[in-house]
């Protein structure tokens, strides 16, 4: 359910991006409430102290104009507005401080949602989406620009109502006592209101400017850190560094341009509020010489132009807060907009016989029009396994992408258990696919935890278990600290052959019904894969396989092989069959038994 409210503080119809907001605002009403029921008491007794105040410099004056006034009268008077003005401090100062507790609270538990908001749509976009972006700006989007919205609603917010309620109540106050007085103080408003419109509009395209900056500077900071082993390779040190400094330059210019114009608000306010103070003693001087009001009227108005300064010069710096934040939610907004191209289906079945057809099938990639499959057709019974081969660019990574919904087909259609794979909801499909792509990731964790995500609630033995089905097991007992080994990012302390392998165990710990190997035997020498394979032939009888591969070595044993050539079946038999049949399968055996 949304919001009614249209606006947040100063997000008029101008501010259309932070209206996506308003959700959280009503989530967190009645915390909200509770703030400005609190803000109110806050400013309420905060008048206290002009009050008395102005009483007291009253009392002195009569008490100098009239000798028959009791001098400890007075003084008990006094004393007694010094104990009130105390207190009233204290019990504002209280309010304010559960202000702020309250606010700036809600201020985080909003952040927490919108970051939780914006990784949970990340994580059901699809591969296009990623090929297009790039990971600084993923990461930029949900740190930097979730931080700005956060101060919109943390200071920003608090800050709001905080002015608002103190305008209101010290205003209304002053009105009742001194009109004219009042209307004087009040003069320089409505050019204060023209300045931040004026200097709000500008603060809004070079704050945008500042964190589309960021982003790029970030995404390049993130490629250069994971690139850095080619960078040194290629001693490219010089030209990357020339670059981040470019971008840096950039970076500090557009900061600089906007702190120039934010530097306007705060001159500007004190400005105008000094302005409201001369009036205060120039008219108010006036109407004390005529009679009109007390001497302690003038000492109240002095002190609440004073109180109204440090509300009225934060104006600005709110201003400045709520355009960063409109600027950082449209590009979160941008993101949030995306459609995920992969739709879950709405069937309730669960793959029980993992059978697998091709019908026909064909796929174009969106982003660049290359053809990768065309009418490709074949089946698989349950617990059979195909080999598929070909030369680079052939396709056989993109069939297993469709196998597993990474990508749906452009035409044609994937079965999968006698039942079309886009009826299936992906969560329940994923479940019952063990997928090692081409080029493997692991986590900065230890071997243990990057095994175990294959199956979260996996024992150690179970563990060891999948590391000996993936011939890794001997490697890892002989790091000293063995399975609790630290992986460096993307695992680069392991050779490839050890990447791969622990992949594999993650795969196989799982027990999936349906097992995708992308070419992931390629770094590992003959006699590993054929301990692997062997491994794989004794655990895969119930499991449906698909294994792409660049060696007939890890083919051979296959079921079916199919060859791959410009996204169309050339070849299709076993091993046998192929082995006798002049073609690339032959030609590829040859030249590998050589």
């Amino acid at each position: 359910m949304k919001a009614k409210v249209n606006c947040l503080p100063l997000a008029c119809s101008t501010m259309k991006e932070l209206q996506y907001l308003n959700k959280y605002l009503y989530t967190y009403r009645k915390k909200l409430l509770i703030g400005v029921f609190i803000t109110i008491i806050a400013r309420i007794f905060s008048l206290f102290t002009p009050r008395l105040v102005g009483n007291s410099m009253t009392a002195i004056e009569r008490y100098l104009q009239n000798t028959n006034e009791d001098a400890t009268t007075l003084r008990n008077y006094l004393f007694l507005n010094i104990a009130l003005i105390v207190a009233a401090s204290l019990v504002s100062g209280f309010f304010t401080f559960l202000m702020r507790q309250t606010i700036i609270n809600v201020s985080r538990y909003i952040e927490y949602d919108l970051k939780n908001e914006i990784y949970q749509h990340y994580q059901v976009l699809c591969s296009t989406f990623y090929k297009k972006n790039r990971t600084g700006d993923l990461m930029s989007r949900i740190s930097e620009d979730v931080s700005k919205v956060r101060m919109y609603f943390g200071p920003a917010l608090m800050y709001s109502i905080n002015t608002i309620a103190l305008f209101i109540i010290v205003i209304s106050y002053m009105v009742s006592i001194a009109p004219s007085l009042t209307l004087y103080t009040l003069l320089p408003l409505p050019i204060l209101s023209v300045t931040i419109y004026k200097l709000s509009r500008a603060i809004n395209i070079r704050s945008t400017a500042v964190q589309e900056t960021l982003s790029k500077l970030s995404a390049f900071a993130q490629e250069s850190f994971s690139g850095i082993g080619v960078i040194k390779s290629y001693n490219l040190q010089p030209t990357i560094e020339g670059q981040f400094s470019a971008l840096a330059i950039e970076s500090k210019d557009q900061n600089v341009a906007l702190a120039k114009v934010q530097a306007w608000f705060f001159p500007l306010m004190i400005l105008l509020i000094g302005f409201s103070n001369l009036l205060v003693i120039y008219v108010g001087g006036k109407q004390y010489i005529a009679g009109e009001i007390e001497i302690g009227v003038l000492a109240e108005f002095i002190i609440y132009v004073t109180m109204l300064t440090w509300p009225v010069a934060t104006v600005g710096w709110v201003t400045s807060i709520v355009q960063q934040a409109e600027a950082s939610q449209k590009r979160i907004n941008a993101f949030l907009k995306e459609e995920p191209t992969i739709k879950d289906g709405f069937s309730s079945k669960k793959i029980k016989a993992a059978s697998i057809v091709f019908e026909e099938v064909s796929f174009t990639y969106p982003d660049t029009g290359i053809r990768a499959l065309d009418t490709i057709s074949f089946s698989l019974a349950p617990g059979e396994t195909l080999g598929i081969i070909g030369k680079t660019g052939s396709g056989k990574s993109t069939l297993l992408d469709l196998i597993a919904r990474l990508y749906d087909p452009s035409d044609g259609k994937v079965i999968i258990d006698q039942q079309n794979v886009n009826a299936y909801a992906l969560q329940a499909l994923r479940n019952v696919i063990g997928y090692v792509p081409q080029n493997p990731f692991l986590f900065s964790e230890s071997i243990e935890e990057n095994i175990r995500f294959g199956k979260a609630e996996a024992s150690l033995e179970e563990i060891k278990n999948a590391a000996k089905l993936a011939a890794v097991h001997d490697n890892i007992k002989n790091f000293k600290a063995g399975y609790n080994t630290l992986l460096g990012e993307r695992g680069v302390t392991l050779s490839g052959g050890q990447i791969q392998r622990i992949s594999i165990a993650r795969a196989l710990i799982k027990d999936p019904a349906i097992l995708l190997f992308d070419d992931c035997l390629s770094a590992v020498d003959a006699d590993t894969e054929e301990q692997i394979l062997q491994h794989l032939t004794q655990i895969s009888e119930n499991k449906t396989s698909c294994i792409v591969s660049h060696r007939v070595s890890s083919v051979q044993h296959a079921d079916k092989i199919i060859v791959l050539e410009e996204g169309k079946i050339i070849q299709e038999g076993s091993h046998q069959k192929l082995i006798k049949q002049p073609g690339h399968y032959q030609d590829l055996a040859l030249k590998q038994s050589d």
